[in-house]
């Protein structure tokens, strides 16, 4: 059986490998996931100033449940359209080590939802 610190310790090395290709500029900022047991948040980093231009999550008012497929879709929603208002249309999209599946993509399809191309 393979523990949960295993498993997260090879979700970090999957994130690095994925970092080392991928960067965030103003132009095309990184959407960055981070999925807990309870949570998921999600943000459009732009590297090259090393700042957070965007953010959203299910530790805001008026999610109920953020563990759920439902609660992502709508932080995905919610940051498309916080983006929109900012004037950010694309992105690159880093799924943090995750496997594009289940609340990631869901989230994701939030995102592209609101208008955010990646």
């Amino acid at each position: 059986m393979v523990s949960k610190q295993d498993s997260n310790k090879a979700r970090q090395k999957r994130h690095a490998r994925v970092r080392a290709k991928i960067n965030g500029t103003a132009a095309c900022p990184r959407l960055s996931v981070y999925r807990s047991l309870n949570h998921i948040y999600a943000q459009l980093i732009d590297d090259v100033k090393g700042v957070t231009l965007v953010s959203a999550s299910t530790t805001e008012k008026g999610f109920e449940n953020g563990g759920n497929i439902e609660a992502a879709k709508q932080v995905g929603e919610l940051l498309g359209k916080r983006a929109a208002e900012k004037g950010i249309e694309k992105c690159v999209f880093d799924r943090g080590g995750y496997i594009y599946h289940g609340r990631v993509a869901a989230l994701a399809d939030g995102a592209r939802a609101a208008g955010l191309k990646f």
